[in-house]
Formats: structure tokens, sequence, C-alpha cells
């Protein structure tokens, strides 16, 4: 791709004054604001849309480079009802990418949001966070020794030639253990750090060069917003950081101040034009690339074009209870039940009591328990056929007890491996996730969103949201009548539920001989300290 080095951004100094102005307008008793808080990203065109003309540049381009993305589907079976599909093959994608940006630019939360969705689509992906390697360091030095380590902004200073060296070393041991890791089998590890001198990058680059198949590309966050910079510091200083502990608000926010200075006096963007990198200005608003090649940098390039941080809530509904849902029947196209009618006229009080005068937009499947679920709602619609239910195939419109008496062996082996299984003429969960990509990259354009949709799919969605694992994501529960309200943040995602008294069927099938999955803890706080240190 074109290189593009000449982009201007206003100097940081400029938009750190006006980030202490607003920190100062900031009352003693005001709520920390939220980090995001931004309200005036404008759209990516049509172009950058899910499905739209780019993702198909970048899959067509890529096709050559992308080594058993998708796997083929396996020869059906005289007998039984399906089979196991294979697990992709990523063992040759290994990538070493770089953050680079000052603190408080949200590279952290760029660094999360593309573990997640990595992750998601069953890539080994792994952040190494220099900052909480530090603070690990320190905890386990204090424990041993009694010695407490300064890190406040004198640590940070580069006229301070002791601590410039400790944090040196600090990120080259992140990037041994990032390497180290890639070479077990990991696809891509996140190098969260500064990486804000020439200098640096330029260590990175030869130090990645030395192992063969492996790629370095580098991703630049860049804030010119001074209000998303005073709300990334208020965050910082009042979220427990164990750099702060025990001060003052007011004076963790002027030493953190201090230290973005310390930085700000040796920044240098990245203008090296034999570098692969990205930068992404005030997360979305301006995409620029250069040298970015391959399947996996390409998909990298395009999710991240796609994220903003506008406060915004998803909300996810299954249908009302369906006719088949009563009689214990899989897939078909069947309409509510009396229940699953009183549910779809009390949906509406319901989502308006949580949503206000917000602009909301509902997405439904194209069958009709989930269109007339959402019938009485007063909001546009839209209809998506990737939200349809998982395909049961030859066992659409059958009960358990039917499969598990004609297709014994099958039935026993889908319990054993549920996200590997793939209906005869039907699909997977792993095949669901495929078809899902697209709806996740718009879900990240969007803002305020209702679902209503499938038992299956709304686990693949939630399991993104919540990162959670394969194993688990077939046995999430996700109950009729309940609507689950998704509040996307920084680190993480809140979680609330609202449960309707109107009765319906249980549908939910725990995991056999095992424990059942447990919903995840509604945390979106950060980890300060290193898991392996």
């Amino acid at each position: 791709m074109e290189d593009h080095n000449r982009t201007h951004f206003p100097p940081p100094e400029k938009d750190l004054t006006k980030a202490i102005g607003v920190i100062e307008d900031m009352t003693e008793d005001a709520p920390v604001p939220d980090i995001t808080g931004r309200t005036d990203r404008e759209n990516l065109p049509v172009i950058f849309g899910a499905g739209g003309p780019l993702l198909k540049q970048f899959d067509q381009s890529a096709a050559s480079s992308r080594k058993g993305s998708q796997a083929p589907t396996p020869p059906r079976s005289v007998v039984g009802i399906g089979n196991k599909v294979a697990k992709p093959d990523y063992s040759e994608a290994k990538i070493v990418l770089a953050m680079v940006g000052l603190p408080a630019r949200g590279k952290s939360y760029l660094s999360n949001k593309l573990m997640r969705y990595l992750k998601w689509l069953e890539y080994d992906v792994q952040v190494f966070n220099v900052g909480q390697l530090r603070r690990s360091r320190a905890r386990q030095k204090a424990l041993q020794s009694g010695i407490r380590e300064d890190h406040t902004s004198e640590y940070f200073s580069h006229n301070n030639v002791e601590a410039t060296r400790a944090r040196e070393k600090l990120s080259e041991d992140s990037l041994e253990m990032l390497i180290n890791w890639l070479k077990k089998g990991g696809n891509v590890g996140i190098h969260d750090a500064t990486n804000s001198t020439r200098r640096r990058r330029a260590s990175i680059e030869e130090r990645v060069k030395q192992e063969k198949g492996i790629q370095v590309i580098f991703l630049e966050s860049v804030c010119n917003d001074p209000t998303v910079i005073a709300a990334n510091i208020a965050l910082k200083v009042s979220s427990g950081d164990p750099d702060y502990k025990d001060l003052p608000k007011e004076v963790a926010e002027r030493d953190f101040i201090r230290r973005i200075k310390e930085y700000e006096a040796v920044y240098e963007t990245i203008t090296e034009p034999h570098l692969s990198y990205l930068r992404i200005t005030d997360v979305g608003n301006e995409v620029t690339l250069s040298r970015i090649n391959g399947y996996l940098q390409s998909r990298v390039a395009f999710y991240l074009m796609n994220l903003h941080v506008k406060p915004r809530n998803i909300f996810m509904s299954r249908h009302g209870e369906s006719q088949f849902n009563v009689e214990g029947k899989i897939g078909g196209d069947a309409p509510l039940s009396p229940r699953g009618m009183e549910y779809a006229r009390a949906l509406p009080d319901l989502i308006r009591k949580h949503v206000g005068d917000a602009p909301l937009t509902v997405w439904t499947s194209t069958l009709q328990r989930t269109i007339q679920t959402a019938q009485d709602l007063p909001y546009p619609k839209l209809t998506w056929k990737s939200l349809d239910e998982l395909d049961a195939g030859v066992c659409d419109g059958m009960t358990y007890e039917e499969i598990e008496l004609a297709y014994p062996e099958d039935f026993a082996n889908r319990d054993e491996d549920k996200f590997n299984y793939r209906y005869r003429g039907g699909e997977s969960y792993r095949d669901v996730v495929v078809r899902l990509e697209p709806v996740i990259m718009e879900l990240e354009r969007q803002e305020n969103i209702l679902i209503v949709g499938h038992q299956a799919i709304l686990r693949c969605l939630y399991a993104y949201f919540h990162d959670l694992s394969q194993d688990d994501l077939p046995y999430i529960k996700i109950p009729l009548h309940t609507v689950i309200k998704l509040t996307p943040k920084a680190y993480g995602c809140d979680e609330e539920r609202y449960t309707l008294p109107i009765g319906a069927v249980d549908t939910h099938r725990p995991k056999p001989k095992a424990p059942q999955v447990s919903l995840p803890h509604a945390n979106s706080a950060r980890e300060y300290y290193a898991k392996d240190a």
C-alpha cells in the first residue's frame, strides 16, 4: 500500500496544555469521565464498512498468503449427522505488533480490543505490557527487600540515566518474553509500550529480524482531542494504579502530566519509510497504513479502521418463546408461542426504560420468530441473514431425543466437542463465528444496537465481548425473555440483565460431565500486574 509519511499532527505540547485546562475545569466531586467519552467521530465512508469493497479487496489480494485460514468442509459421512471441523492452520502466522504512542493515548485500549477480536477468530494472541512488567518486578523487589521503588515522573525522565537504563531493560525483557512465546506456538504478540523513539523502534526491528518467520508491524495511537486525553488521565489516577497508591488525586494528576511531558520531550512520530505500520488518530477518525501486507496484517488493519470510542450500549435478546421451543425442537422457522407474543408486546417498554431518548437500531435475523419479537419496537430495524440461527442440517426440526435415538454415536460426539461439530448439511459453532465476523465489524462501527437473535448466535457474540474460550462458548446460558445489556469500556465490558416475568421453557443444555459455565463477573477494571513477570 502507499506510504503516508507526511501526515501533519499538532505538536503534542498544545494538546496537553488543553487537556490540563479541561482537568482544571473538573470539579472535585465531578464523576470521572469514561475513557469512551468521544462524541465527534465521523462515520467512516461505506467503502470501509463490513462487507464493503475494501474488505473484499483485502480478501482477494491476500488470498495467496492465507494458509488454511478456512478449513475445508470434511466429507459427509455415509451414516450419522456430521463430523468435526478441522481447526484452521495458523501455525505460520507470527507477528510482533509493537505499540507506539504517548501515555494516555489509548494504546492499551487498542491492544486489548485487538487481542479479543483475534482470539475470537482462534488466533493465539497475548499482550505483553511493559508497564505491568515494571510494576510486577517492583512489587516483587519490595516484598523481598522491603525497598519500594519510586515510579513517579522523575523515573520517566530521559535525564535520569539509571532509570532510563532500567526502562530499556524492561522493554527488552518484555520483547524477549514475547518472541519466546511466539516460538512456542503463539500467533500475535502485542508489545504494549510507548516505543516512542526511532532508536527504540530500530532496536525492536533488529531483534525481530534475527528470528525466521516472524514479522513486525508498528501501531501508533495518536490522540489530538484534549477532552479524551483529560478523561484518560483522570481514569489513570483514579482507578487504583499502584504508581499512585496513597497519593491524593490532584497530586497524582499533576505527576502523571509531568510524566507525559517527559515523554513528549523525546517523542518521535513514525516517519521511517521502510517500516510496516498503522497510525490510528483519535481511535478511528483517521487511519494511515504503510507497507501492510498479507491476510493477517490486512485483517488487523481492517478491524482497527472500524473502532470508535463513543459511549454506547449493546442490547441482546433472544426471540420470544417459539412454538418449536415449546415442542423441544431445534432450528426451523416456527412462529412465536402465546407466551412469546406476550414477551414481544412487553419488550418495547423494557427497552425504552433503559435507552431513554437515545437513538437505537434493532437488528433481527430473517427468521419469523425474531421479526415477530421486534415488530412492536419503535426503532429503525435491519434484517441480517448472518444472524440466522445455527443451521442444524439434517436434524432441523428434530428434538434432541429424536437425534439421540436416530444418531446415537454422532449425538455423543457433538457433546464431546460442540464448538467444532458440524451437522451434516448444516453448521458448527466455528462456522457461525466465521459468518458473524461482518456483524462484529459493523457492531464496532455502530452506537446503540439491540440484537433480537437466537441462542447460538448470541452465544458467539457474547463470547466476543467477554473474551470467552471456544470450549465454553457453546454452553453460555442465554435464557428466553431476558435482555442482556453490554457496555463496552476501555478494558472490558460491563453487563446487566433484565428478565421479564413471563414464563418460558428452558432450552439450555449444560456441558455433559462438566461444571456449568459460569457467567463472567462484570469487570472493566484494568490489570496492573503482569501474569508472568
